[in-house]
């Protein structure tokens, strides 16, 4: 039986850009986030996003964290209820975390980089040590990202996964090489002990779908859509 009850979304195009460091008019930004606290009903000071810097660090939310002092991290986990958490991605992976018996969220950023360095290992890691969680109890949800056909990558990305022990999400065709990040992330996942009835993967590919998501692979300088999780 659930003790706790949270809530979790993933914006679009629709919801505009959320990102402060892509270029867009500041305000624009803050207006596309106050109609977001609005149209889910959340305080937006509360809300906690991050400076990502495609790390492998969680952070936990603190005093000092809310709108307008974002932590330098690409993950973020809480037992503080009416809290949100955001990531911000264009074609890197957005995984969201609940525990229901111990009322603890997380966001992750998870990347190739995040991928290959196991954010998500840090992120389980964390609920069980600072929090008490039990794995068995952690529930993960998988927003939009770039998909295998869209991601080639060069020959030293194939040669780190290989160091990695990550050569099974590498695909090999015409001589070129496409990465499978969210094979990865999912394998991990499983490694630390999550069932596959706890996680809820979407399976549309940020650059395939132009009309619904921004893309870095696709076009360059762009937005950002994002990942939020709020416990009640």
């Amino acid at each position: 039986m659930s003790l706790y009850q949270s809530k979790f979304f993933f914006t679009s195009k629709e919801d505009g850009n959320l990102a402060f460091h892509v270029g867009d008019d500041e305000l624009k930004v803050i207006n596309n986030h106050q109609i977001l606290s609005l149209k889910h009903s959340y305080d937006l000071e509360k809300l906690v996003h991050m400076k990502q810097i495609h790390s492998d660090i969680v952070h936990i939310i603190d005093e000092k964290d809310n709108f307008e002092n974002p932590p330098t991290c690409d993950a973020l986990i809480t037992n503080k209820k009416h809290t949100p958490l955001m990531v911000m991605v264009a074609d890197c992976t957005p995984v969201l975390f609940f525990d229901e018996i111990k009322g603890v969220i997380a966001v992750a950023h998870a990347g190739r980089q995040g991928a290959f360095k196991n954010i998500v290992k840090n992120v389980l890691d964390s609920f069980v040590s600072d929090f008490n969680s039990d794995i068995k109890n952690i529930k993960v949800s998988i927003g939009a990202s770039i998909c295998t056909n869209c991601y080639e990558v060069g020959d030293e990305i194939d040669q780190e996964a290989k160091d990695l022990n990550l050569s099974y999400a590498i695909e090999r065709i015409d001589e070129k090489f496409y990465l499978d990040v969210n094979k990865i992330i999912l394998n991990q996942l499983h490694e630390c002990g999550i069932k596959d009835q706890n996680i809820e993967l979407t399976k549309k590919c940020s650059s395939c779908d132009e009309k619904e998501y921004y893309s870095y692979r696709r076009e360059g300088q762009t937005g950002r859509f994002a990942g939020v999780i709020i416990l009640n």
